[in-house]
């Protein structure tokens, strides 16, 4: 079993935000609400001191959900297939 250090995670600008910013708390989410629910937590991780490591700590543990350094699931997976 693979041990992750999540250290960088308190410097996250994201820290105290509401967790349904960065994931759906809805699984019927319509698609604009979720473009605009993205959006809005992206623009949280373009300013982050931490958004390279949040971003390796995602790949690495091959998240599945969420926006992780900037980039929701779809992007993600389209990174680690390039």
């Amino acid at each position: 079993m693979a041990i992750w250090s999540l250290d960088w995670s308190s410097a996250a600008a994201c820290r105290g935000s509401e967790g349904s910013l960065f994931y759906s708390a809805d699984a019927a989410e319509r698609k604009e609400d979720r473009l605009e629910r993205e959006q809005l937590a992206k623009r949280i991780c373009t300013g982050c001191a931490v958004r390279d490591e949040c971003l390796h700590a995602a790949l690495e543990r091959h998240e599945s959900y969420g926006i992780w350094g900037g980039l929701n699931e779809f992007e993600r997976r389209a990174l680690t297939r390039t």
